[in-house]
């Protein structure tokens, strides 16, 4: 036996079993198997914009590289970034935050998943509203947290009540997630229901809240969208809002999220980025400092184009039978209710017993891709996205309605 021969790869730590490969990372896979076979496919997953990032963003981030900003910045971002934040929140929440109660990372993702890390024990439970982003439920366990996850209907527009939030809580209890708007269902919670929220949360000192506002400036209501820090600021201390420009400013590459909240985990989640990725990049903070400072003239007109997206597709999911879509109030998803499907059978002779069946019926047979429910922790609805030009909306909801034909149901 050789030397080589006797070389072992290296054991995966244990945590690595508690986390799953990201549903829209499976079935970005599915998506490529399909179109290396020559199959015309129809994403309904796009959880980005189809806009490019405005070009004086673009410019600010040439500047910035023919300046030779290209160095290492403070893990905490550069002093213009943290400045436009800082303005950022003040527009938006009323709240005025110091540097040392904000964080830079890259992508409010990593933001929320270093949250977790400076802060999960070993049990230490984080409630999770369900329909839920995908990335919650797998960043609390491989953390060392349970996420209890909190089930919610559409009566409640989806959203997290007062006393669904009051029956969850325990002493255990380090966190409740809210995301608003929200990833899949496009729900906002209006201020009545984050003070509802923030009545029970007084009596529960030791729980925190954890406000992924990454859609705030996608949205088809009011203006801004409520922050739970905003109608409850006695709690600022305890909310750690999450937000960055990937979606408002179509940058999702270029990874930029900023968090704000107490000063102490703010400092801990610096720590721990200059111990991994030392800093954001730093081009890709100069282009944020003009995204933040650049008006609303992009928002504006992409939020106009994202309307007219979002009824047509609505109105085209709301006539096939067997799918009832909720309209969103923000974001660029709409959520459909299938359940209607579950037990039909397909041309083959297939049972429809699960999402994947549906989601599997759907691609074969017309090439439509959807994110199944049971990805977001509540089964029997699909999410489609609307990031899309209007002929291909029209052309997926035809090839839905194509699909959803050849099944046989019991009436």
């Amino acid at each position: 036996m050789t030397l080589f021969e006797t070389l072992q790869v290296p054991v995966l730590a244990e945590r690595m079993s508690r986390v799953k490969e990201s549903p829209s990372s499976r079935v970005a896979d599915r998506v490529r198997a399909f179109q290396e076979a020559g199959r015309v496919v129809l994403p309904l997953t796009i959880g980005e914009p189809d806009f490019d990032t405005p070009d004086h963003v673009k410019d600010a981030a040439i500047a910035a590289i023919r300046a030779g900003e290209t160095k290492y910045t403070s893990a905490n971002g550069t002093p213009a970034l943290r400045k436009a934040i800082i303005s950022r929140l003040r527009r938006k929440t009323g709240q005025s935050y110091g540097t040392e109660e904000m964080c830079l990372g890259g992508g409010a993702k990593q933001l929320i998943f270093l949250a977790f890390v400076a802060t999960l024990d070993e049990g230490d439970e984080v409630i999770v509203p369900a329909p839920y982003w995908v990335s919650y439920p797998d960043m609390v366990t491989v953390n060392g947290g349970r996420p209890v996850i909190v089930g919610t209907t559409p009566a409640e527009g989806y959203k997290l009540t007062p006393g669904r939030l009051r029956e969850a809580i325990t002493d255990r209890t380090k966190w409740v997630v809210l995301n608003t708007p929200n990833n899949p269902t496009g729900a906002v919670y209006g201020e009545e229901e984050l003070r509802g929220l923030a009545d029970v949360l007084r009596a529960h000192p030791h729980v925190s809240v954890l406000c992924d506002e990454i859609y705030d400036e996608i949205n088809f209501g009011a203006r801004p969208v409520p922050s739970a820090v905003t109608v409850a600021p006695d709690l600022r201390e305890r909310i750690f809002l999450v937000n960055g420009v990937s979606k408002a400013y179509a940058m999702t590459g270029w990874r930029i999220g900023y968090g704000a909240g107490a000063a102490s985990l703010c400092g801990a989640i610096g720590t721990l980025q200059s111990q991994s990725s030392s800093c954001p990049s730093s081009v890709s903070q100069a282009a944020a400092v003009a995204a933040l400072d650049g008006g609303r003239e992009f928002i504006d007109r992409t939020v106009r184009i994202y309307t007219e997206r979002r009824d047509l597709l609505v109105a085209g999911l709301g006539e096939i039978d067997g799918l009832r879509p909720t309209v969103p109030q923000g974001g660029f998803y709409v959520w459909t209710d299938a359940s209607a499907l579950m037990g039909a059978v397909t041309p083959s002779g297939v049972r429809l017993v699960s999402d994947a069946d549906l989601a599997e019926h759907i691609l074969e047979t017309s090439g439509v891709v959807v994110i199944t429910g049971d990805s977001y922790g509540f089964p029997g609805h699909f999410r489609a996205s609307f990031a899309l030009s209007s002929d291909t909306i029209r052309e997926a909801v035809a090839g839905l309605a194509h699909s959803v034909s050849l099944l046989r149901r019991q009436r």
